[in-house]
């Protein structure tokens, strides 16, 4: 990168930081703003990430997805100065960041990854072992079936969960005193992403989210969990033996998890649950299903929720009724959806429905407490989020590139068009940006730290994953909206990425934006 370009970016940093400080405290009156400011955050983090990492022949895309982001950046803060308070309209460098912009340079980029893959993500002997083994999987096992199971809505086989157990992908996020892959005595989340990348690269609703649920019921149990609970669950569900769904969101309560008001009411030996949740996920197949409960209704804020393991028999079946003896009884009916399929997503309901004490999770000590344990899992599943989101990206750009290598359009190839060469350089940064940045933040949570670039990342690749799916549909033409190609699909499943683990405006100007403005 050149040193005007690398100026430049220092003072656009600075920019945004100054925006940030100027923005005011109301999460509500100044949310348009605060949205803005937390978008071009992830964005310009996620730039910063691809030029540490870039190096040789991919130092150029570097520079075009830095080049593009800071003029994002100068489009948003000085367009209007009164907006974010910054009065300087102009900074040095700026023919530093057009220059890489021209259209010539545009179409050199796109016709060198038209040609050529993406950069590879520099890991270490053993994680690079792990992608190659999973990589295989994904290409051998779940992409020759995974349009059939989009198309027919089927439930994700047992043909793939059984060789996935065999993998140990279930307990990626378990330490191996417990029967897990994860070291005893640190974290290992560079793994979990790259599992998650390669699984979501075969197919995000059969394959790439299946260890979702394991890693937010691990993370809870770990954080909150009797010793009792741990090597009661943990070893199963890492084994595969106990497959799990998650229950947090209801009709009134979906980002906004604070508000839950399924109620759990203390009873002889256990509580009796009463309320529905919507978008339980895999909820029909599981052994198990964490969910969130108020279990004191003076409390109207997330101070009043505990978790609960409610354990239920398996159905394979998109409506199920388990009845208790007691009187009790459950109800799940899967939600049709455009996208996201594979694991169905249930609609359920609690009616009396009794659960043992020793299913709260940490006991008496964790009572009212579950919003806590919930929300430690959540970080580590939009880490994960944001890696779905990247082999998303990257099955659905070597879709576009074959189809585009074949495909003719007045007397040229679709791929030699400079239209479409500017397409692929657009997605080859976007793609490359996210897997950086998505590494790094899985290596700053390994630390202790990154809890913000986690919100982030996930901001940033999920909607990325929207705008690649949505440029490799439109290259596919015709072609694309037909449902039996892969691309169409890539373009349903990727909606619900910005959606699920947070929204993006909830998490923009609620998470994020709480974090970056003066409170």
């Amino acid at each position: 990168m050149n040193n005007d370009l690398e100026n430049s970016a220092k003072e656009y940093s600075a920019l945004l930081d100054q925006a940030c400080m100027n923005v005011g405290a109301d999460l509500f009156e100044d949310q348009i703003e605060i949205f803005d400011l937390a978008m071009a955050k992830a964005r310009f983090s996620a730039a910063m990430s691809l030029v540490n990492h870039s190096e040789g022949e991919h130092q150029g895309l570097a520079t075009y997805f830095l080049a593009s982001t800071l003029r994002e950046l100068d489009q948003l803060l000085l367009a209007d100065p009164n907006v974010y308070g910054l009065s300087q309209s102009e900074i040095s460098g700026k023919d530093a960041i057009n220059e890489p912009l021209k259209p010539e340079n545009a179409m050199r980029i796109g016709r060198q990854y038209a040609n050529a893959s993406l950069p590879e993500i520099e890991l270490a002997s053993e994680h690079e072992i792990i992608r190659k083994t999973f990589s295989d999987f994904s290409d051998k096992h779940i992409k020759p079936v995974a349009q059939k199971i989009h198309n027919e809505n089927l439930l994700v086989p047992r043909s793939l969960i059984e060789p996935l157990k065999d993998l140990g992908t279930f307990g990626l996020s378990i330490p191996e005193q417990f029967g897990g892959l994860k070291p005893d005595d640190r974290e290992d989340l560079i793994t979990m992403v790259i599992v998650t990348e390669e699984l979501s690269a075969g197919s995000l609703g059969a394959a790439g989210s299946l260890i979702t649920r394991p890693e937010i019921i691990a993370r809870a149990l770990l954080e909150g969990g009797t010793e009792q609970q741990k090597n009661k669950w943990l070893g199963k569900i890492a084994s595969g033996e106990t497959l799990c769904a998650v229950s947090v969101t209801e009709a009134n309560a979906g980002s906004d998890v604070a508000s839950v008001s399924l109620s759990a009411a203390k009873t002889e030996g256990g509580y009796i649950l009463n309320g529905s949740k919507l978008w339980c996920t895999f909820a029909g197949a599981a052994n198990v299903i964490l969910v969130l409960a108020r279990t004191d209704k003076t409390e109207k804020s997330h101070k009043g929720l505990s978790l609960f393991m409610v354990e239920k028999p398996s159905s394979e079946s998109d409506e199920f009724e388990f009845s208790q003896d007691g009187g009790g009884r459950m109800t799940g009916k899967a939600i049709k959806t455009l996208g996201y399929r594979g694991m169905h997503s249930f609609e359920m309901s609690y009616t009396d429905f009794f659960v043992p004490e020793e299913n709260l999770i940490g006991g008496e000590t964790g009572l009212n407490r579950g919003f806590y344990y919930t929300m430690k899992g959540f970080l580590n599943g939009r880490l994960q989020t944001a890696a779905r989101a990247c082999g998303l990206m990257r099955s659905a750009y070597e879709s576009t590139k074959a189809f585009a290598t074949d495909r003719s359009i007045f007397n040229k190839k679709l791929i030699d068009h400079p239209l479409t060469l500017r397409k692929i350089a657009d997605i080859a940064g976007l793609i490359s940006a996210s897997r950086t940045y998505t590494l790094d933040v899985a290596k700053k949570m390994e630390q202790g730290g990154g809890a913000l670039d986690a919100n982030l990342v996930k901001l940033f690749a999920c909607q990325s994953a929207e705008k690649v799916a949505r440029d490799a549909l439109q290259l596919h033409g015709g072609m694309g909206y037909a449902q039996e190609t892969e691309v169409s699909r890539h373009f349903v499943d990727a909606k619900v990425l910005s959606i699920f683990e947070g929204t993006e405006e909830t998490l923009a100007v609620r998470v994020i934006g709480r974090e970056m403005t003066v409170n």
